[in-house]
């Protein structure tokens, strides 16, 4: 064996775990290469006769098979639960199949279901999950970047209305978290940038240096670099348990990781959910944010202009499309963050500092108006 075989070799052999502590429903965040067909991955779960993998047209032919064969010798019965693709089918009538596929199995309260694919499949299963029998264990696999840094981990589950993103829903925790890095070399580079979205905004939040790291380091991101995704995913998944720790149902602290949300769920509903993808939003999110915290007088304009140029580099929008801004604002007042019709938006103080604060409607659609252009080509 060679050297550079031997260090490949060490480093797919490398698990790292980060817990979410969170009382008696605390869990581990498992990241490594691999851990899908592993063993040790899925010791320690609930005893169960039955499981059932969600999927999606897209992920399952590419990784059901891996996964279900680990399962088989841990569960009775491996059923499979093959949902379409995309943010369009985040509803009530694909909720249903779900639930009718699991009834029809013959699933019962110990039935642990395996979220395998990114956020819309980890959001629709394990709310799926939170609501069957008043509740039965799952397993987040997240088979996307912006799955493996965000959605997978907090417990945020639920699905969309045709009059806002995410507004049905619950926090139900998972068993454990599974982060295969392998599964990242068949994303497409579109959905890869998407989730670097994410990235920026976990360092925009909560830590300077990181975002600092992102500026260097954002290159070998988006080469798929081994070595710069194991550091931003776990970093990610770092910051994340810490607050979520803290604030497990969004009360105060957790609401500073919706940064670019507010703009951003605007833009998803507005255009019509799956033009843009979630972490395109985010990116332009982000990027509105920025200019109205600055207008706000919170944020200085180099920051700005950081933050700006790095959201342009992972190859995201930095203007949004032109709904008008009678549009954006109703779509904003209907986000969770509102109260009393008065929109609260995360706010950036200084990279790695976020607040929540309503801001002047005038500022906002001024910030509009510099803003948006036309959508994405």
């Amino acid at each position: 064996m060679t050297d550079t075989e031997r260090v490949a070799q060490d480093d797919a052999a490398q698990v790292a775990a980060v817990r979410v502590e969170l009382g008696d429903r605390s869990y581990s965040i498992m990241i490594g290469n691999g851990l899908l067909d592993a063993a040790d991955s899925y010791r320690g779960l609930p005893a169960a006769s039955h499981c059932a993998i969600v999927t999606n047209e897209m992920v399952g032919p590419l990784y059901v098979d891996r996964l279900a064969a680990a399962l088989t010798g841990l569960y009775r019965e491996v059923h499979l639960i093959v949902l379409p693709d995309g943010e369009a089918h985040k509803n009530f009538a694909t909720l249903q199949r779900i639930f009718d596929a699991l009834l029809s199995a013959h699933c019962d309260r110990s039935t642990t279901v395996f979220a395998l694919g990114g956020g819309v499949i980890g959001d629709l299963a394990g709310f799926a999950a939170a609501s069957y029998m008043r509740g039965v264990p799952f397993v987040q696999v997240p088979t996307t970047l912006l799955a493996q840094v965000d959605s997978s981990v907090g417990g945020k589950t639920g699905l969309n209305h045709p009059l806002g993103k995410n507004m049905i829903g619950a926090f139900y925790q998972p068993q454990r978290v599974l982060i295969d890095l392998g599964v990242l070399r068949t994303l497409p580079d579109r959905e890869l940038q998407a989730g670097i979205a994410e990235v920026i905004k976990t360092a925009l939040v909560a830590d300077a240096d990181f975002f600092a790291w992102l500026e260097i380091h954002l290159d070998a991101l988006l080469a798929r670099d081994a070595a710069a995704l194991r550091h931003a995913i776990g970093r990610c998944c770092e910051i994340k348990a810490a607050i979520v720790g803290q604030d497990e149902r969004e009360s105060d602290l957790r609401a500073v990781l919706n940064l670019g949300h507010t703009f951003g769920h605007a833009i998803e509903a507005g255009l019509g959910y799956g033009e843009w993808l979630h972490g395109e939003a985010v990116g332009c999110g982000m990027v509105m944010a920025a200019h109205l915290s600055s207008a706000m007088g919170l944020l200085d304009v180099d920051a700005v202009g950081r933050i700006e140029r790095v959201v342009a580099r992972a190859g995201l929008p930095v203007r949004g499309p032109a709904l008008g801004s009678d549009a954006y604002m109703a779509l904003m007042r209907r986000d969770k963050k509102a109260q009393g019709g008065e929109i609260r938006f995360v706010l950036l103080e200084s990279i790695g500092g976020a607040t929540l604060r309503a801001a002047p409607d005038e500022l906002v659609a001024a910030v509009l108006a510099t803003c948006t252009s036309g959508v994405r080509s």
